[in-house]
């Protein structure tokens, strides 16, 4: 997504901090209709079984107490347990985000700490309108240890370079082209 070998961009701490306030605070404002998103985010983190088990329930959880609270009368004491249970699931899913979430930032290491080497680019391959480079002399053969004489050094490579003559036949090519389309044209 950000290209090879570059690292996706650093959170700042006042983004980090935003983003818990959010995330923690959804279950509890919505009357825990959206108890289930801090649960997800930390399923995600993880990736445990038990994180994305307790994720899934707490969303039919939320929409059947919510029900029920909508659906029994004012004096009925099945609607308070239902939203008393419906609130505590949404303060539960934000202290468990919280929790996790700041021990999961805390293990991190420091932003200030220098990334991994990046692994070495692929050696130039020719390409389309690029000449393929001269291939090295071969290795003299060895000689009897009682002469001892330097082989001979590699020749420079020779630099590339983009072929101009290319670029100017294929500009060539679409003057030619766009003068037949306009013959072409002009004959209908």
């Amino acid at each position: 997504m950000y290209g090879h070998g570059a690292p996706p961009p650093t959170r700042t701490s006042g983004t980090v901090i935003t983003l818990r306030v959010l995330l923690a605070i959804a279950g509890f404002l919505s009357c825990g209709l959206l108890a289930c998103i801090p649960l997800f985010r930390v399923a995600v983190l993880r990736g445990r079984g038990a994180d994305w088990l307790l994720a899934w329930i707490s969303l039919p959880v939320s929409i059947g107490c919510l029900a029920v609270v909508g659906s029994v009368p004012e004096s009925d004491h099945k609607g308070d347990w239902a939203l008393a249970t419906v609130l505590i699931l949404g303060a539960f899913s934000g202290a468990y985000f919280l929790v996790f979430d700041i021990r999961h930032h805390r293990a991190l290491p420091p932003s200030g700490a220098t990334p991994p080497p990046a692994a070495p680019y692929a050696p130039h391959q020719p390409g389309y309108g690029y000449p393929a480079p001269a291939p090295y002399p071969a290795a003299p053969p060895a000689q009897t240890p009682s002469v001892q004489t330097p082989p001979p050094p590699y020749p420079p490579p020779q630099p590339q370079r983009p072929a101009p003559a290319r670029i100017d036949q294929v500009r060539a090519e679409l003057d030619e082209l766009s003068d037949y389309l306009r013959r072409h044209e002009d004959g209908r």
